[in-house]
């Protein structure tokens, strides 16, 4: 079963100048409209199946080819078998005889003109399971939906490395379906086109790539119209003649050996002898076969085997080197690991095909993008942009690493990289000395929807006093704020180019650039946002660069500002507490202490995120005017809140700066493991004169929290508010309350509902889990037992291994307000499961969340439930680049969504493309056009079938491979 789209987190980013400001006027139109008849009802019906033998799930998609909307439908068909409804998801099923019948859920009833809606069910049988031939909607049959090529780039194999100037052999078979054609094949490096071939077998010979690696993939189209892309190949091109090694990551258990290939990138012209040795590290890691390796110009290319030896006891990696003279050497990093440490093996495997660079998950300078592909909409509106969640997720990874090969380097590394790429110089933040703490930022309020803004700046509403600024500079010696910024364009694609110091480079400048999307309100999704880059100087956009279509201001001065995730900082801090314990337990604490405190200090800025946006005091505030400026601390909530984010002017001469927090706090946030890092761990211990007392009230807090949204089923729901729409107004009479703040199903963000997602589940108990695990929390064991016993109940394991999990939540009541002394059951808020996914980056944050639990309670369901869900992704999900599952994007439907710009702006983005009351998501990213993969979304537009993908997202293949170094390190 496919999962569902929209149930992407898309992260909010808001932020307040420091200036003062006028109402820009706000055009408003009114269209008027007359009867028209309804066009006849078209569609089809694309149904797909996950069988086991003795049952099955069908996963159904639907979609409207007619030119009206369809508002209600009945879908139906019939088997030929004896097949058996189990249950059904996304839609009321019912079965009579072999007929079946499916009628429309309340939420997604409605499918426009070209969109799609997905739902699935499982059944059972015996004997053959034909699919069914005939759907029909509302009565009216559906055209079956035509499926497009399937496609394999048969040449170079993944990994190989050839020489600069020589010829790159590409090649590709591709087949058609429903009796058409293959008309062309395209192949591509990265979103290069490289060159067509019209008839099979489809070649193309390429001696022009350039140093580095590529990631290649072939493209065919069919006679209908149809097009699809091959999974793209990784490969290196050397600058000289170089010795290849089939891998870059070996695990060899205790005891027993393990074998990998070398051989040459180029024809030699006389023998040529490989040797292979260690040259540092483990030394009970040994070669016993292959040291010696002698190629011809005859055989160069043909794979020899080295054989690598572990001793019976030990664990630790080393690195082994294979030379030849004139080449560039290969290199392998060889991790000996205890017999019994089969998870640990799967670990350093996905690890491998991680960090391998010709995969296609890092950037030249080694920055992580968010996918290898590039296609992808979601926080992130382009694969090759990347968060400051894969930034932290790296540092985890690395950790992990750390832990299982007694290396420490690469995570140092991580940090390093991290700290110059993702947390702003000092260039970048010049006139942070300008910032005053009593008066944090100019109040501008929160509209409910992007045609609403720009929002325009109050100075009559008074803010409070920011109380941690003087300490954190008496701390660190500096004014500059040490956080990430969220959101990065790695490739400069868009082309703002920003470089420390340097507003808007331009599309020339190299390396990764600052941006920001998200800035209008809890409404805005991706698909509706203006890109802009964080340091304004009115070089792009229009005549005030971006800054008006966000503030009214009567005068607009150039400006930086950016955006910090709380949950991608907590995650870097999580990461180095565990670095901290594991490099402590291999006695080598020393050689990770300095980069722990790094993480220390982040922490100390973190709780920026803990204060109302404009550090009013928590608790009952309402009204911009009335409810009262905070003095102190009584403006922090101490929990983690969606965002802060800071700025001021870039001229130094005239400056000013501002900070804010955020009023909104989501369940799926906090950190307990963090906070206790930070208020228990003398490493990590902040340096200010009140953080580590702050993390300690908020371990207590968050921990509250948690209890306080805990549906009586056992979900968490989503979180609460100290400003009720964004502006201090007045919420719903009889809204339940948490140390006086609002509850809100849906804080932040409502397209989509920002709580309706699973994996905000998993991340979130996840770090509960880790806390309990680590201390035995009476009050944290609480929580998981009744989150972990409802999410079990809907977990399904298949006969063959294959999974179902949650996926869509919906929700309804509200939690009873908040007593310490004597919290309420929460009898009336409940959580239903809409739908189920086997998304392959929640399972493995599902199954860390179980082995944790697990670890520490001896529970025997949640042990084998964790085992099941990572058996089971490795033995049915595994392909070149790591583990994946294909999905299905309806929701690119919305790539020509309109984006409301006001019709007194004009501008253009760096490339030309043109910013008006026109635009629309793709108008302003024609760079999408050139994308291999823009052929789906033309044919999806044009009221083809929904797009499928199968994306390798960094954060998902990095929790998949925690997952089973943690399930190695508990249960194994």
């Amino acid at each position: 079963m496919h999962p569902p789209p929209s149930r992407r987190r898309a992260v909010r980013r808001l932020w307040a100048a420091a200036v003062t400001a006028l109402a820009l006027p706000l055009s408003m139109l009114a269209v008027g409209t007359t009867p028209a008849q309804a066009a006849p009802l078209q569609c089809s019906v694309d149904y797909k199946t996950n069988d086991w033998g003795s049952g099955f799930t069908a996963d159904l998609t639907i979609t409207n080819r007619g030119t009206d909307a369809i508002s209600g439908w009945s879908l139906a068909y019939a088997y030929t078998g004896n097949q058996k409804l189990v249950s059904g998801w996304n839609g009321t099923w019912t079965q009579s005889g072999t007929s079946i019948t499916v009628n429309n859920a309340s939420y997604n009833g409605t499918i426009a003109a070209g969109a799609a809606v997905s739902t699935g069910a499982q059944f059972t049988y015996s004997g053959t399971n034909a699919a069914p031939t005939s759907f029909a909607i509302n009565g009216t049959t559906c055209a079956g939906a035509h499926q497009p090529p399937v496609t394999v780039l048969t040449s170079p194999a993944a990994g190989a490395v050839y020489t600069q100037g020589d010829a790159v052999p590409l090649a590709a078979t591709s087949a058609a379906a429903d009796n058409a054609t293959i008309s062309k094949v395209e192949f591509y490096d990265d979103t290069t086109l490289l060159g067509t071939d019209t008839s099979a077998p489809y070649s193309l010979s390429v001696s022009s790539l350039t140093v580095g690696s590529h990631s290649l993939l072939a493209k065919a189209y069919d006679s209908l119209g149809a097009s699809a892309e091959s999974t793209p190949v990784g490969i290196t091109v050397a600058s000289g003649p170089a010795v290849v090694a089939s891998t870059n990551q070996l695990a060899v258990q205790q005891g027993k050996t393990a074998t990998y290939e070398v051989k040459l990138s180029t024809q030699p012209s006389a023998n040529v002898t490989v040797a292979t040795a260690r040259t540092d590290g483990n030394t009970g890691l040994s070669i016993t076969g292959g040291a010696s390796l002698t190629f011809t110009p005859s055989n160069w290319s043909t794979a020899q085997t080295v054989t690598v030896t572990a001793a019976a006891s030990g664990t630790g990696a080393a690195t082994f080197e294979s030379t030849a003279t004139g080449h560039a050497k290969a290199t392998v990093t060889v991790t000996q690991i205890a017999a019994s440490k089969e998870y640990d093996a799967r670990f350093l495997d996905l690890y491998g095909k991680i960090t391998n660079p010709a995969n296609g998950y890092f950037s030249p300078e080694g920055i992580p993008y968010h996918s290898v592909e590039t296609l992808i909409v979601e926080a992130p509106d382009q694969g090759h942009e990347t968060t400051s969640e894969a930034y932290s997720y790296l540092l985890w990874l690395q950790a992990m690493y750390g832990k299982v090969s007694g290396d420490w380097t690469k995570f140092n590394g991580a940090w390093d990289l991290m700290e110059k790429y993702m947390i702003p110089t000092h260039a970048d933040q010049p006139t942070n000395s300008f910032y005053n703490a009593s008066k944090p930022a100019t109040y501008a309020p929160e509209l409910d929807t992007p045609n609403e803004y720009p929002a325009k700046l109050d100075t009559g509403v008074s803010v409070g006093s920011d109380p941690i600024a003087s300490e954190l500079k008496t701390a660190y010696g500096t004014d500059d704020v040490y956080g990430m910024h969220w959101l990065q364009d790695v490739d400069n694609v868009y082309g703002y180019g920003n470089e420390p110091g340097q507003c808007e480079a331009g599309p020339t400048a190299t390396g990764p650039s600052y941006i920001n999307t998200f800035q209008r309100g809890a409404q805005e999704s991706v698909w509706e946002t203006v890109p802009q880059p964080t340091c304004d100087a009115f070089k792009y956009g229009g005549t005030n660069g971006y800054l008006d279509l966000f503030t009214g201001d009567s005068s607009y001065a150039k400006q930086w500002k950016f955006t910090n995730a709380p949950d991608a900082d907590a995650r870097a801090v999580q990461a180095a507490y565990w670095a901290d314990v594991w490099a402590k337990a291999q006695g080598k604490g020393s050689d990770v202490s300095a980069t722990v405190g790094k993480a220390a200090k982040m922490g100390d800025y973190l709780r920026y995120s803990m204060y109302d946006k404009y550090f009013k005091k928590i608790g009952n505030c309402v009204g911009p005017t009335t409810c009262a400026a905070g003095t102190g601390k009584d403006a922090s909530s101490y929990l983690m809140s969606w965002y802060y984010a800071w700025g001021g002017a870039t001229d130094t001469s005239a400056g000013w700066a501002w900070r804010i927090g955020s009023s909104h706090v989501h369940g799926g946030y906090q950190n307990p493991l963090a906070a206790y890092a930070l208020s228990n761990n003398a490493d990590l211990k902040p340096k200010s004169a009140t953080g580590q007392a702050d993390w300690a009230k908020s371990l207590d807090r968050q921990l509250e929290f948690y209890r306080w949204l805990q549906s009586d089923e056992g979900a968490i729901a989503g979180g609460a508010t100290n400003s009720w729409a964004g502006r201090y107004d007045t919420p719903p009479a009889g809204t339940s309350t948490f140390y006086g703040m609002y509850y809100d199903q849906q804080p932040v963000y409502h397209d989509p509902p920002s709580n309706q997602w699973f994996g905000f589940q998993a991340w979130s108990m996840e770090r509960v889990a880790e806390y309990y695990q680590q201390t035995g929390n009476a009050g944290a064991k609480a929580v998981l037992d009744k989150w972990v016993d409802w999410a079990l109940s809907k977990t399904t394991i298949n006969p063959d291994g294959t999974y179902l999990i949650p996926s869509t939540l919906q929700w309804s009541g509200q939690p009873d307000t908040w007593n310490a002394s004597s919290p309420g059951a929460n009898s009336g808020l409940h959580v239903t499961v809409a739908d189920y996914t086997n998304d392959v980056g929640v399972a493995a944050a599902y199954a860390k969340t179980l082995t944790y639990y697990a670890a520490k309670s001896g529970d025997t369901e949640a042990k084998t439930t964790a085992k099941a869900l990572l058996d089971g992704m490795w033995g049915n999900y595994q392909d070149s680049l790591g583990v994946a599952v294909p999905e299905t994007r309806a929701d690119y439907n919305r790539f020509d969504d309109s984006v409301y710009v006001p019709s007194t702006f004009s501008g253009k983005m760096p490339n030309g493309d043109t910013i008006s009351s026109s635009s629309t998501f793709i108008s302003l990213r024609s760079f999408y056009k050139n994308d291999p993969a823009w052929s789906k979304i033309e044919s999806y537009l044009a009221g083809g079938a929904a797009p499928v993908f199968t994306y390798h997202r960094f954060w998902a293949q990095a929790d998949i491979a925690l997952a089973m170094g943690s399930y190695a390190e508990l249960l194994e």
